[in-house]
């Protein structure tokens, strides 16, 4: 009797990001909100999993919720100017034993080993210190913020260093100063300075938000930073959204590849945006994670693997490695976080004006979101470039696509003379022609 175990299948599916992760440098941010009454149980147990994945961390901790819910119980109020307070000596002193209180947390979920337990047999070594140096941020606006800080520097060679021996780093929203005193920083400032100062390969905020969505409602899978800028400007000053993507932003044009925005009520949030293609939150990044561009050598194996489902059905022609490898300046492909989704070809003939688009296909998993039109506006912008006068195509089974985005039944007889002598008459193909105005 055979079993089917969905996770086998995603398992599966996951081992092209397994070792793609490998060794790269993350640094993560976990808002407050996360640890409040031992919510970040799972988070914890997805980070040592990430470890013995090979994949070197930075973790950085926020304290807000901790620190505010403290101070309320206490009765005091604290002087707040956009979104920061003002950290004088009592507020100073309750934070540096709220952020001692977490790390000593985390150190101690880390070290959770019991059997029964998913840390079980993990050998994994917590390890802070005085690893970012800060300055005050000094008298604003007539405010004097005390001992409220900003991140100077990230001591990058002893972080690296930590991570070469296989620690994972934990950095509190603390900095230290060359006086000798600790200021209380911003854990989104602290997780921006030292994704940059690393040169990580990612940055992950989990916070509160579900990721950045339309003004329908929809989920905004990638954005550029100066895409998601307006958004950052319209944020309340000192709100979640505001300090995330202000670190996002700034992190991405620094050269930190990719930046992840994520919810951390979403228990599944985390490993679904690093092992499936599509994630779970938005992505800011400079690099586009899909991308129309010409088609080239190196694609004709995903080209293979997207056209073989089609080919089986017989909605397209075979076409060999050696013929795709022959035509491969005739293609446009859709690539997505380095596999080939769609793709468009467009044919030319000596003596025409007019250009055969062929072998328009979209991966079954993408289909529905306008990417076969994106394919198709890019072939005419190129057909017009040349000076073609006319598009045909030849189709079995889509010609309702075709006459619905402008092409017209045509004729054999008005096709190219070696295309018209190339026609499979068994095939019996439909022939559709749209004039290029």
């Amino acid at each position: 009797m055979n079993t089917h175990f969905p996770f086998v299948e995603w398992f599966r599916n996951s081992s092209p990001y397994i070792n793609t992760h490998r060794g790269r440098t993350f640094v993560i941010l976990i808002e407050g909100d996360a640890m409040i009454d031992e919510r970040g149980e799972q988070l914890i147990q997805d980070l040592a999993l990430l470890h013995t994945l090979g994949v070197r961390l930075v973790l950085v901790y926020g304290i807000r919720p901790q620190v505010s819910q403290v101070l309320e119980e206490s009765d005091i109020a604290p002087q707040r100017y956009e979104g920061r307070w003002v950290a004088d000596q009592v507020i100073m002193a309750c934070v540096e034993r709220v952020a001692a209180q977490q790390r000593l947390w985390l150190e101690a979920r880390f070290s959770l080993g019991l059997p029964n337990t998913p840390l079980h047999g993990v050998e994994l070594v917590a390890v802070s210190g005085n690893l970012v140096m800060a300055k005050p941020l000094g008298v604003r606006r007539g405010i004097d913020f005390d001992r409220s800080g900003e991140v100077r520097r990230v001591r990058k060679s002893a972080i690296g260093a930590l991570l070469e021996r296989e620690a994972l780093v934990v950095l509190p929203p603390l900095g230290f100063s060359s006086t000798g005193e600790v200021f209380d920083l911003d854990a989104s400032e602290v997780a921006q300075h030292a994704a940059i100062a690393l040169k990580a390969d990612k940055l992950i905020l989990l916070g509160d938000a579900d990721g950045l969505h339309d003004a329908s409602g929809r989920l905004q899978r990638q954005l550029s930073p100066d895409e998601a800028e307006p958004l950052r400007a319209a944020a309340a000053p000192g709100s979640e959204l505001a300090r995330h993507l202000s670190a996002a932003c700034e992190a991405a044009r620094h050269g930190v590849g990719r930046t992840h925005l994520l919810p951390w009520h979403n228990h599944d949030a985390l490993l679904g945006e690093l092992f499936t293609r599509d994630g779970v939150g938005t992505m800011i990044t400079q690099h586009r994670y899909e991308q129309l561009r010409p088609a080239e050598l190196r694609d004709i194996a995903g080209l293979l693997e997207l056209l073989r489902p089609l080919q089986e059905h017989d909605v397209l022609i075979e076409r060999s490695r050696e013929r795709l490898e022959q035509e491969i300046d005739d293609y446009l492909v859709i690539e997505r976080d380095g596999m080939i989704i769609g793709c468009a070809a467009l044919h030319l003939f000596p003596d025409t004006a007019m250009g055969e688009l062929a072998c328009v296909a979209v991966h079954a998993d993408y289909r529905g979101s306008a990417r076969a039109e994106l394919l198709l506006a890019e072939v005419e912008r190129r057909a017009r470039r040349r000076g073609l006068e006319a598009l045909f195509a030849l189709t079995t089974h889509t010609a309702h696509w075709f006459i619905e985005h402008g092409f017209v039944h045509s004729r054999i007889e008005l096709l190219p003379a070696l295309r018209r002598d190339a026609y499979n008459h068994a095939r019996k193909s439909k022939i559709l022609l749209k004039q290029m105005n």
